[in-house]
This record gives structure tokens, C-alpha cells and sequence, in this order.
């Protein structure tokens, strides 16, 4: 590792920075550097600069490190305050001087100094974050979908249990999807929060100029007596074959269910799109019932199997306390931490040598969920 450079200054940025930050973060995400008016009067309206960081030699930005606001669902149903991480870059010419460490033990302290009982992030690349006590906590599958394969009824019009799926559009989402998705994250382990500019930029109500967008098909699956019960938004492709045969492939941006019976019509119908021949399901837990919606489950084949969601404990006591469990009973656990930040007040500093600790857990039922 290079020397730690003590005149590179880590701190929260501020507004007048947002600028020199963003160019700094484009790169590092290698994108073009330019930054337009547009993108920092966007960014100004969501980051928050205290929990906005920044690397600065020479008064300019080499590296960034944001964070923001976030529930996570613990086992049980009940959600835990999280330390959401995000926007991490070094500039190439300064890796390997320690300024990673400085910003990341920066947040931590925030995060421990605020109460959040976890922090979490999705790492781009594997190797890194292990050394700061995070690990992977969910995984995610992609499938695709042989349609001609999959042995569904070509003539398959609508749900048979009485319930009904409709297009809608952008803003009927907008109404209709954050409730959809607190029903489904307070009943789904390692689910998160989805704040309002979320769905925004997912239904193209906010967007930048440098983004292209693609207005998605919205399928909205209503049970028999009318209630929401799963939506979900996909892309068709144009394709055709050499022999004026239509080869088109849909890809699903998401699909919130909050019953099977949902979730198996949302994906009958979008296989049965006229010209669709290949479904790409986007991202979906490892277990997703996709594959045994279909007659021939073989017809759904795994592209992408990775980790997803990472978390490093920040309070070992009120993490374990959030899980609620069907049984009674009692145990031990042993707990080491090289940054020493588990055990709930202080803050993390960089790594010393290993400290451990025991905690004794009383497991009391029934879920409660």
C-alpha cells in the first residue's frame, strides 16, 4: 500500500462541492466526467452532505462515500435501522493510500453514534468489503425463460381464480406500488425500504439526460374481490428472425407478489405475450417460485447466480434481539470483530487487533409476523 497521504482531507462535502464530487464519482463508476447543471440540481435534492463524503487533494475530489436512511427486515418481520452505503469510488491515481478506510470508518462511527443496528451495501466487487465486517446476507438468481419449452397453454387469457391482471401506467404505479411493497418487505426477510424518488426514477418520473429510458409494460394483478395483491413491469425487444418470424424477448424489471396466486398469473401473462419467445426475469431470490410455475421447470435456465445485499452488524445485541423465532430455547454465541463495533455504543475505529465477546441470546416465540 502507498503511504497514507495525511494531507488528503476526508470529510462531508459541501453543496458548493456537489459539482467537483459528482465528477469524481463518474469516474470512478467510468462514466463520462462531464457533469451537467441538471445532475447536481438532481443530486442536491436527495444526497445529504453530512453523510456525503469526500477524499480532497489539493481541493479536489478523489474519492466518494455516501450513505442514506434505510429499514432492513430482520427474520421475524420486524425491520431494524440500517446505514445504507452507496456511491463508493477511488480515483485511480490514488488507490491503495487508506482513503477507503478513512471514509468507511467515518460513516460507521455516524452510523453506531445514530443507533443503526446495521449497515448495509451492494458490492461491485467482491474482495473488498470483507475486511470491513461485512458479508454477503442475500443472493440473487436471474432465470431465462424458453417460452416454446416451458409447456404452458398457448391459449392462456387471464387468471382462473376469479382474480384479473390490467395494464396500467407510470402513475397508477406510483399509487398503487409503495403500498404493494410494504405489504411484501414486512413479511420478507432481507427485504428494504423503497423511498418515494425510488419509484419515481423506476417509472421514468424523474430522469436525467444522460440516462435513456424505455417506458416498461405495467401489469397489475387484482384478486377477486379487487384487492392489489402483485405487480410487476417489463421490456420487449424487436427482434424478428431472417424468416419473418418473431423471436422477441421480454425482460421483467420487477415483480412484487404478495400471494403465489399473484405471482404465478404475473408470470403466466407475461410469458404468454404474443411474439414472446424468451422471458429474462431480472433479479430474484434464489428460491422464487418461477421455475415450478411452469410445466417444464427445465424451460427456466439460471444466467446469473451472485451476491447480493451485504451487511456488517453494528450492534450484536438489538440485531439478534430483532429476530423473533417459532420455538423457545437458549444460545451462546462467540463474536469477533477486528474493528471492534459489535457490541453496541462507541465507535468503530480502524482495524486494531481482534476483540471478542460473548452474548447470550434467548430465543422466545411464536413469529409474531
Amino acid at each position: 500500500m502507498t503511504p497514507a497521504r495525511p494531507d488528503i482531507d476526508v470529510r462531508p462535502i459541501t453543496e458548493a462541492e456537489i459539482p467537483d464530487w459528482t465528477r469524481a464519482l463518474n469516474t470512478g463508476f467510468l462514466r463520462s466526467p462531464e457533469v451537467s447543471a441538471e445532475e447536481v440540481a438532481d443530486r442536491g435534492t436527495y444526497i445529504v452532505p453530512s453523510r456525503t463524503l469526500g477524499a480532497f487533494d489539493a481541493g479536489r475530489c478523489v474519492a466518494t462515500f455516501r450513505s442514506f436512511e434505510q429499514e432492513l427486515t430482520a427474520v421475524g418481520g420486524t425491520p431494524v435501522a440500517a446505514d445504507a452505503i452507496s456511491n463508493v469510488t477511488v480515483t485511480s491515481t490514488h488507490r491503495r493510500r487508506g482513503l477507503l478506510t478513512r471514509m468507511m470508518a467515518h460513516d460507521l462511527a455516524a452510523a453506531k453514534e445514530r443507533g443503526d443496528v446495521v449497515a448495509t451495501l451492494i458490492a461491485a466487487e467482491y474482495p473488498i468489503y470483507g475486511r470491513y465486517g461485512f458479508g454477503p446476507a442475500t443472493w440473487t438468481t436471474e432465470w431465462t425463460i424458453d417460452v416454446p419449452r416451458a409447456g404452458l397453454d398457448p391459449r392462456w387469457s387471464g387468471p382462473e381464480d376469479g382474480g384479473r391482471i390490467d395494464l396500467v401506467d407510470g402513475d397508477e404505479v406510483r399509487k398503487l406500488g409503495p403500498e404493494l411493497h410494504e405489504r411484501l418487505r414486512r413479511a420478507q426477510p432481507g427485504a428494504i425500504d423503497r423511498s418515494e424518488r425510488w419509484w419515481q426514477v423506476s417509472t421514468g418520473a424523474r430522469r436525467l439526460d444522460r440516462e435513456s429510458w424505455t417506458e416498461p409494460f405495467y401489469a397489475v394483478y387484482r384478486a377477486a374481490d379487487g384487492t392489489v395483491e402483485g405487480l410487476s413491469a417489463y421490456v420487449c425487444d424487436g427482434t424478428w428472425s431472417d424468416a419473418k418470424q418473431p423471436l422477441n424477448t421480454a425482460t421483467v424489471k420487477g415483480l412484487v407478489a404478495v400471494t403465489p396466486a399473484a405471482e404465478r398469473a404475473l408470470w403466466l401473462h407475461v410469458c404468454s405475450i404474443d411474439w414472446v419467445v424468451k422471458v429474462r426475469s431480472g433479479r430474484r431470490a434464489p428460491d422464487d417460485l418461477l421455475p415450478l410455475v411452469l410445466p417444464n421447470p427445465r424451460a427456466a435456465s439460471i444466467t446469473t447466480q451472485a451476491d447480493w445485499l451485504w451487511v456488517r452488524i453494528l450492534d450484536v445485541v438489538r440485531a439478534l434481539e430483532a429476530r423473533t423465532y417459532e420455538g423457545t430455547g437458549a444460545l451462546v454465541l462467540e463474536v469477533a470483530d477486528r474493528a471492534g463495533g459489535g457490541r453496541g455504543g462507541g465507535a468503530p475505529p480502524p482495524p486494531p487487533p481482534t476483540a471478542a465477546f460473548r452474548y447470550l441470546v434467548i430465543a422466545a416465540g411464536p413469529v409474531t409476523h
